[in-house]
């Protein structure tokens, strides 16, 4: 999957939790990229956030983060 896909699928499930307090959204975000992309997908997009941080949503960024410290949800 390419990562303009992973970027404008992520962006959309962030988008979902926006209105979410910030903890609950990030962790909203975080059980989604868990629950339902593959561990490729999420290494892929653990890429972009290192590499062009600027193109993903902070929250996604954020889950991101908390995914790569095996963080609990």
């Amino acid at each position: 999957m390419s990562s303009d896909d992973l970027v404008r699928m992520s962006t959309q499930i962030a988008q979902f939790f926006e209105p979410y307090p910030s903890e609950e959204a990030v962790a909203g975000v975080q059980e989604h990229l868990l629950k339902f992309w593959t561990p490729a997908m999420r290494a892929e997009l653990s890429v972009v956030v290192r590499d062009d941080d600027q193109r993903v949503h902070p929250l996604v960024a954020a889950a991101v983060s908390r995914i790569q410290a095996g963080a609990a949800v």
